[in-house]
């Protein structure tokens, strides 16, 4: 199916019938009265752009830790692309762009310093208190640990909104109530006792844009930072289906072209042949299905908005590539082996001993249950930049890591 300009949408067509309507929200855990300038949406929005745990995004590591270079990406750098992606789908399908943006500025919230390597230190020594999920964590921090104001804990954010950043991956519980995959983690249940998110169902068409767009964002902002820092070449990836014909494509087109500008074609062609692919096969999916509502969109009982199946195999190819030369390279797993030493001895030292944690967070933990205690040293350590966790680092321990 080839993309045809009058099905697409540029900002100025009305919303589609199976897009999230703001006029339409089911509200917020505590109700607030109604911004006379702003859609619950965009309120939504600027909470997430303005909270404590945004700005510590800029600090968070992606693949490389940021002392490693200006250049190489951050959890920040990577939510305001995923955001700019997410935002091209809504407006090309014609659903709310405040929305899907809201979901990409908050999917990371969660995450740990230290990228994944952190969150899967934290998740070992969390396995006797249930164990850490930074999806969950990213729920704790909009729905808790976020203090700013006076009525409630939290950003109080829209049900669309939390539905959307607890689902964009899809459901979490079967049609029969039962975990996929894996555990459903505590917070999230909690929650949803409280306010149901409507765990068997899929998330909205924005939610699933924005989860997409994240896909999009990573698959090729990695490529480029693995180039950055020497682990892959140009050469390396003229063996992967997938960029080899972007790349063959450029220097057809421009044969005396420098191996920088080269990089920067690949990337900025990828991501344009990911996002019309997508478009594609969404509007073939939802034009199929003839939905007539948001509600429709919950209960397809499918992801909408994707790859293609000849895209998504690429994809899949790509990342196994990825895995193979760049999260796993020698150099990048000497630096996770270090950083995961940081992670665990930070959580001993403050679980041994709370009063070494700031004030404001050991209050009351000397008679805290093991669990209590040690979940809350886990939302410390997990909001935590990775200049942070150094710093702390040095301040109880006598040697710590160099990374990088």
């Amino acid at each position: 199916m080839s993309l045809d300009a009058s099905d697409i949408g540029f900002g100025y067509r009305p919303r589609a019938s199976y897009a999230t309507d703001p006029a339409r929200t089911r509200g917020r855990f505590v109700d607030e009265p109604e911004s006379p300038t702003r859609t619950p949406f965009q309120r939504d929005r600027d909470r997430i752009i303005h909270s404590t745990a945004f700005r510590r995004l800029k600090h968070k590591t992606q693949v490389f830790v940021a002392h490693e270079g200006d250049h190489y990406r951050t959890r920040l750098t990577h939510t305001i692309e995923v955001a700019q992606i997410a935002r091209a789908l809504a407006r090309a399908l014609r659903l709310d762009e405040d929305l899907a943006e809201a979901v990409a500025l908050v999917h990371d919230f969660g995450h740990t310093p230290f990228g994944h390597t952190g969150e899967d230190a934290l998740n070992l020594k969390m396995q006797p208190f249930g164990g850490f999920d930074h999806n969950a964590q990213s729920l704790r921090v909009v729905t808790k640990l976020e203090r700013r104001y006076a009525d409630f804990d939290g950003l109080n954010l829209s049900w669309e909104t939390l539905e959307g950043l607890v689902k964009h991956n899809g459901p979490l519980l079967d049609p029969a109530g039962e975990p996929i995959g894996k555990p459903l983690p505590q917070a999230i249940a909690v929650y949803n006792e409280l306010h149901d998110l409507e765990l068997d169902r899929f998330a909205g068409p924005e939610a699933q844009a924005a989860a997409i767009a994240d896909d999009i964002a990573y698959n090729t902002h990695d490529i480029d930072d693995g180039l950055r820092a020497g682990l892959l070449t140009l050469e390396m990836l003229e063996d992967v289906p997938l960029t080899a014909g972007i790349l063959r494509a450029v220097k057809m087109r421009y044969p005396q072209l420098d191996t920088v500008r080269m990089a920067h074609e690949l990337m900025r062609r990828q991501i344009t042949l990911m996002v019309e692919d997508v478009i594609t096969s969404a509007t073939a999916n939802l034009g199929r299905l003839r939905l007539e509502s948001v509600e429709d969109v919950h209960s397809a009982g499918q992801t909408l908005i994707g790859f293609s199946k000849d895209m998504a195999a690429a994809e899949a190819a790509l990342k196994r590539f990825l895995y193979a030369n760049l999260y796993r390279h020698p150099e990048v797993m000497r630096v996770r082996a270090d950083a995961d030493r940081i992670v665990y001895e930070l959580f001993d030292a403050y679980m041994h001993d709370p009063r070494a944690m700031p004030e404001g967070w050991r209050e009351g933990l000397d008679r805290a249950q093991e669990p209590v205690k040690a979940r809350h040293v886990a939302d410390f350590l997990a909001g935590m930049t990775d200049t942070y966790a150094l710093k702390e680092h040095r301040r109880l321990f006598d040697r710590t890591p160099v990374l990088g």
